[in-house]
């Protein structure tokens, strides 16, 4: 398989959607650009049957990679899986048994699919830890433990919360790191990418790559996709938008997002060029209605992990249901002499005054086009449907 060296496609790897590369920029770069064939990977434990967009993330740009030429590897972690990684946690995740996490991966590389290429010329190979760490002795284990600290591990943002808070950090929970650097050393990779929260994890496969390989290995930390108070996107959190959604609930899940996770939606979930998403930024800087946004960004995400038709059906369930959901066949209209948010509730007799239009916002109660307005100096435009509580419209003109 010939490497691709192509400048700018190259750059657009190196700085779209990532937040850090370990050692440094440069290191990467002049592999990219040297012709040699790498070897990379990202690890998914199957602890959940379905894979959700935070996976596509990362899933994008091992695509990136493969495009070029250089070999893709998708671990399932049926052996991490069954501890599972703590971070962002307060407490011991639940363990799994190895039977629970074989039935969770059944459907991840057919769902995967959609973003990785599995035949042709240079197909992602899938690989299962379980491949090596079923053969280990308590030996193996302690020679690989004597290459971390305690202080080290402590290191880690949350077991220093925890212990800060006199909560337990159980022994298991160190040893997934040393597993997960395990993992480069046992395929001899180049590299390895994953969401920012996986830096620690990836940072120990540094380590052990210096110590038992004296190899350099490259670490590509992702951007993560935030919900409003800065949640990460996932099952965790409550707020994953799975594989295995329906198209209606794909989109309807991506228009609900706020509308602070439009550009670095599009930036991390699409691969819309950059160009286009910093004219939309600065269109949307300027006033421009997010819903627009949103609403190419809903079909974009769902054309992506679903396919163009799912992209179609989605979108047209949303139109014809959730919005028209709660509004009379016949709507008042209204051309007002001022398209300010509180004008048109006054002038159009929905708020009795500027107080109470004003109260209304505050408390959530006023939708333009369906999506909640929480500022009092958001200007309207003709065809705007403008909703007071449950039951009061008005359209502008």
């Amino acid at each position: 398989m010939n490497v691709i060296i192509d400048e700018e496609k190259i750059q657009n790897l190196l700085s779209r959607g990532v937040e850090n590369i370990y050692p440094k920029r440069d290191f990467l770069e002049a592999k990219l650009k040297s012709g040699e064939r790498l070897t990379l990977y990202t690890g998914y434990d199957p602890t959940a049957p379905t894979l959700h967009i935070g996976h596509g993330i990362t899933m994008l740009k091992l695509r990136e990679f493969q495009q070029l030429g250089h070999r893709v590897i998708m671990l399932i972690g049926d052996y991490t899986g069954m501890i599972g990684d703590p971070t962002d946690k307060g407490a011991a995740r639940t363990k799994l048994t190895r039977e629970q996490v074989l039935e969770n991966c059944k459907m991840y590389q057919e769902q995967a699919s959609a973003v990785l290429d599995f035949e042709g010329e240079n197909p992602v190979e899938v690989r299962y830890n379980g491949e090596w760490f079923s053969k280990m002795n308590f030996a193996d284990v302690l020679d690989l433990t004597s290459h971390f600290t305690v202080q080290r591990m402590l290191e880690r943002d949350m077991f220093d919360k925890r212990m800060k808070e006199e909560k337990p950090i159980y022994l298991h929970e160190f040893l997934y790191p040393v597993m997960q650097g395990y993992d480069s050393v046992a395929m001899d990779v180049d590299g390895e990418i994953g969401g920012n929260d996986q830096t620690f994890n990836m940072l120990a496969g540094r380590t052990l790559m210096k110590d038992l390989k004296n190899k350099e290995k490259f670490v590509l930390t992702g951007k993560l996709l935030t919900d409003s108070t800065g949640k990460k996107m996932g099952k965790s959190e409550g707020n994953m938008v799975a594989f295995s959604d329906t198209p209606e609930d794909m989109f309807g899940k991506i228009m609900n997002w706020t509308d602070t996770m439009i550009v670095s939606g599009f930036e991390v979930c699409t691969r819309i060029p950059m160009e286009e998403i910093e004219s939309m930024k600065k269109d949307l800087d300027g006033g421009a209605n997010p819903r627009d946004a949103k609403f190419k960004l809903a079909y974009e995400i769902t054309k992506t992990f679903l396919g163009e038709e799912s992209a179609k059906i989605g979108q047209a369930h949303f139109e014809k249901v959730i919005q028209s959901k709660d509004r009379p066949d016949e709507i008042a209209e209204l051309k007002p002499t001022s398209y300010n948010i509180i004008e048109v509730l006054v002038e159009s007799g929905l708020s009795t005054g500027k107080s109470d239009a004003r109260r209304a916002i505050e408390q959530g109660g006023v939708k333009v086009n369906d999506e909640k307005i929480e500022a009092f100096d958001y200007d309207t435009k003709p065809e705007d449907v403008i909703q007071k509580g449950k039951r009061f419209f008005v359209k502008v003109k």
